[in-house]
């Protein structure tokens, strides 16, 4: 896969820390111990599986920046700042999705049609 394994690599170790941060030990071992490893197979099924993983990384770092922003309001706290923060890493995580619409990308995992 190469260098652009580091793009998903470090979206997965960003969720990682996430879940790390929340005490959420089981999603911290998943998206560390299962996903991270996987950059490394190569098969089909294990693409689909990061994409999948990323997939609902960025469903998680959306319902955290509602749920976050949500809470500094309620407090009458300013959130533009951390909405924009969890907005841009939510934005990073699905830009990773296209490094798998890369020929390199799609040779290593046996994409092609």
């Amino acid at each position: 896969m190469g260098p652009l394994a580091i793009f998903p690599a470090l979206a997965f170790l960003v969720l990682a820390a996430h879940f790390f941060r929340a005490g959420n030990l089981p999603l911290f071992a998943v998206a560390l111990l299962l996903f991270l490893p996987l950059l490394f197979v190569r098969k089909r099924w294990a693409a689909r599986a990061l994409q999948a993983g990323l997939a609902i990384g960025v469903v998680e770092w959306i319902r955290t920046l509602v749920a976050f922003a949500g809470q500094r309001r309620a407090m009458g706290l300013p959130y533009t700042r951390l909405a924009i923060i969890l907005g841009g890493v939510t934005l990073a995580t699905a830009a990773c999705l296209l490094v798998f619409r890369s020929e390199r990308v799609k040779r290593f995992f046996r994409l092609e049609n």
